[in-house]
């Protein structure tokens, strides 16, 4: 370097300029090489983008692909002018101490803080290998990721502060003992989402596609997202309730995970039977036995009840306004509404199947 600059400066003066004016001209023309300089291998390792996304495409292996994306490697690509800016500033600087002290400090500060977004978006690419389904162990580490997230950002504001300040960063994280009770009541909802999230995933809990219904919330449909301090449901309506982890611990909450997971959806309906329509056929035997008996049979060949599960039809505890007759069974479509309209055809089919019978189903009427 020395040498580069030794030439400019030569070739200034035989251009005709004094001592004085080719030292300050040559020490512009250095400020502008290395900028141009620096945007060149910038635009260099840009070029190079695509053929890494080419290369990682045709590997088996599909982490490497999510990690190195286009996001990814532009963020990086960021990086590599200011590395340059940083080698070369020492000799460009030379003659001025100043000036290189604070160009120094705010090229650091610039390293820094791009380096921490190519790790952001490097953790948050991430996230995309789950494919809208996360396992347990992967909804762990994507609880983990949001806490190394949260680390990464306080280191990184502690090192531009030991830049800005000229102290070692060492320095100032062992100062930060006495303020220890201020940042545990700053980040107390990190931390017990962070502990709430440990316990929903070793536990099993609850996943990215679950439904679930939180009651004290008022959610009442699929888990989108699970962060580190929020668990987002989209509701049947599409609006979205946003419940924290430590809701979900603490309270309670169904999820109709098993349901989903299982083939069919169990229904359960009832109606009562009036008692004075109970009879007796030429065999001695009830004509509600007979009937239980046919809508069991007819039941369990319905092309919309599964006929591997239970199907049960009895009778419950006698009351007042009747005896209770119920129905147990179990519908292959678990969509809300082919599940509600088949229980409606087959309901409306033991109500009118009832009158065959000679049973009447009671209704109590309203007085005059």
């Amino acid at each position: 370097m020395k040498e580069i600059k030794e030439t400019v400066e030569q070739l200034l003066m035989q251009a005709g300029m004094s001592i004085d004016t080719a030292s300050v001209t040559r020490h512009v023309v250095l400020v502008i090489g290395t900028i141009l300089l620096a945007w060149f291998v910038g635009w260099l390792f840009k070029l190079l983008i695509p053929w890494v996304e080419k290369l990682t495409r045709k590997t088996p292996t599909k982490w490497d692909e999510m990690l190195l994306n286009a996001k990814v490697l532009r963020a990086a690509c960021q990086i590599v002018p200011a590395i340059v800016v940083w080698i070369l500033l020492p000799s460009v600087f030379e003659e001025y101490p100043a000036a290189h002290e604070v160009l120094a400090r705010l090229t650091a500060i610039y390293i820094t803080v791009m380096s921490v977004r190519l790790v952001s978006k490097m953790i948050d690419s991430l996230k995309q290998l789950d494919n809208g389904t996360r396992t347990a162990r992967q909804q762990y580490m994507y609880t983990l990721c949001g806490v190394l997230k949260v680390i990464m950002y306080f280191v990184a504001t502690i090192i531009v502060v030991a830049i800005i300040i000229n102290k070692d960063p060492s320095t100032l994280l062992a100062g930060l003992g006495a303020a220890s009770a201020i940042l545990m009541l700053a980040f107390q909802d990190t931390i017990k989402g962070l502990v709430a999230g440990i316990r929903l995933t070793s536990n099993d809990m609850v996943r990215v596609g679950d439904r679930i219904t939180v009651s004290s919330a008022g959610a009442d449909g699929f888990v989108e997202e699970i962060t580190l301090t929020t668990v987002k449901v989209r509701n049947f309506d599409n609006t979205i309730i946003t419940v924290t982890p430590q809701t979900l611990v603490d309270g309670s909450f169904q999820n109709w995970k098993g349901m989903a997971e299982n083939a069919g959806r169990r229904a359960i309906r009832k109606f009562y039977v009036d008692f004075r329509s109970l009879t007796l056929d030429e065999e001695g035997v009830p004509n509600l036995t007979r009937y239980r008996e046919h809508m069991e049979q007819w039941l369990s060949q319905h092309e919309k009840v599964l006929g591997d599960k239970p199907v049960l039809v009895h009778q419950l505890d006698a009351t007042p306004t009747g005896l209770p007759v119920e129905f147990m069974f179990w519908l292959k479509d678990q969509a809300v509404i082919p599940y509600e309209h088949g229980i409606s055809e087959i309901m409306e089919y033991a109500y009118a199947e009832a009158a065959v019978f000679g049973l009447r189903v009671y209704q109590q009427f309203p007085e005059q």
